[in-house]
């Protein structure tokens, strides 16, 4: 009976986790295309009027400003679902880094 209840909690938690890792990964779909549909309308404007051309209108901040501040919205939500480990500084990480340094110090005095 317990260890059903256990089962039964790691399902919910991993139901959560795929729930979340999902959501991400719509968020990152939606940015992405309404992201070029919005650049390339911008292009499009800024081209039609005969301002600019098309090398200026592409390097031009209103092109490039909705990728950047929503793509900081996008990192917080990445950092939400997958967290500090995926950057590499989960909790054995100043251990890790340590024998690593250790490790390459050794081969580096082998050569000499």
């Amino acid at each position: 009976m317990e260890r059903e209840f256990i089962e039964n909690q790691k399902y919910i938690q991993a139901k959560k986790r795929v729930k979340k890792i999902k959501g991400f990964y719509t968020h990152f779909a939606v940015y992405s295309i309404v992201n070029i549909f919005l650049s390339g309308i911008i292009i499009s404007g800024l081209t039609s009027d005969n301002e600019y051309n098309f090398a200026e209108a592409i390097s031009h901040f209103g092109v490039y400003s909705t990728w950047i501040f929503w793509g900081i919205g996008l990192f917080f939500h990445w950092l939400g679902v997958f967290g500090f480990q995926s950057l590499g500084l989960g909790k054995d990480w100043e251990e890790k880094k340590i024998k690593e340094l250790m490790e390459r110090e050794d081969k580096r005095r082998e050569k000499f």
